[in-house]
């Protein structure tokens, strides 16, 4: 599925949705990055996610990065495989599949497998049919997202075949953060999408796989980016508009704030605008 928008009244874009479920995918505030997102041959991205930012920019190449496992080997496989690869994910879309006896079968089967070609067949299945988009591992590593009890899933066969022809130009790659912005060169852009500071005081740093991505790691980011501009190399960091992120980047070159509808918070009650943040260091 996608819409179209208007940017400085050039032809209109079709906007591409991601092909997994994801908590603070930018794909309801692509406008507002692309926007941002300074001119460049090159994009890098340290935090993969759903790869919204990546299927809906034009940059020559691409540097998809992340420290998930699971999820670039997802898509080096849908990189390579393509159409047999997304009829092989089909076979578990369909009402056999979709209750609670079947998705904590295939849970344990994903959990207990080593193989990354079943893994990915399965990573795709448990995104779609778990809750609310969640992508969540326990300290053990086991993946750990509960059933999501959907009437019918969605699958998302065009949406992946896009991201299959757009990944030509893409290169899919598990590191930190850390060490892919130092791998930047002169004509690179580097956007940034970590794990969202909370906000309020009292919510705490959410993990991000197996580990977590605490204030240090915020700090870090945010020197690291002012670093990086410095030699030549802009880099745009997304976050939620807090005192805390406010403070951190206060070397940016530009801030631009806006709102944005939360979909993730279990009480559909809580679920209003939340003020978010662009930072461009340049």
């Amino acid at each position: 599925m996608s819409v179209t928008s208007k940017a400085n009244n050039k032809k209109p874009i079709q906007n591409t949705r991601p092909f997994l479920k994801w908590a603070g995918n930018k794909y309801r505030i692509i406008d507002h990055v692309r926007k941002a997102l300074p001119k460049g041959k090159r994009l890098i991205e340290p935090f993969a996610g759903s790869a919204a930012v990546f299927l809906n920019t034009d940059y020559e190449q691409y540097i998809i990065n992340d420290n998930n496992p699971d999820l670039i080997n997802l898509y080096n496989i849908l990189k390579k495989d393509g159409a047999e690869f997304i009829k092989k994910c089909r076979y578990y879309f369909s009402p056999r599949y979709n209750n609670e006896e079947q998705y904590y079968r295939l849970r344990k089967k994903f959990n207990d497998s080593k193989d990354i070609y079943k893994r990915a067949i399965l990573f795709v299945y448990l995104n779609r049919h778990g809750y609310n988009g969640l992508c969540r591992y326990n300290l053990k590593g086991g993946y750990n997202v509960p059933f999501g009890r959907y009437k019918s899933p969605y699958f998302p066969e065009k949406e992946m075949l896009i991201f299959h022809k757009k990944s030509t130009n893409a290169e899919f790659v598990l590191s930190s953060f850390e060490d892919i912005i130092q791998s930047a060169k002169s004509g690179d852009v580097i956007y940034c999408d970590p794990p969202y500071v909370p906000l309020s005081s009292s919510a705490n740093f959410t993990s991000y796989s197996t580990g977590s991505f605490n204030k240090d790691k915020q700090q870090q980011l945010a020197d690291l980016a002012h670093e990086t501009s410095n030699k030549g190399i802009p880099i745009l960091i997304s976050n939620h508009n807090t005192a805390f992120t406010r403070k951190a980047y206060n070397n940016a070159k530009k801030i631009t704030k806006f709102h944005v509808q939360r979909f993730i918070s279990c009480n559909g009650s809580k679920r209003g605008k939340a003020g978010e943040l662009l930072a461009l260091f340049d």
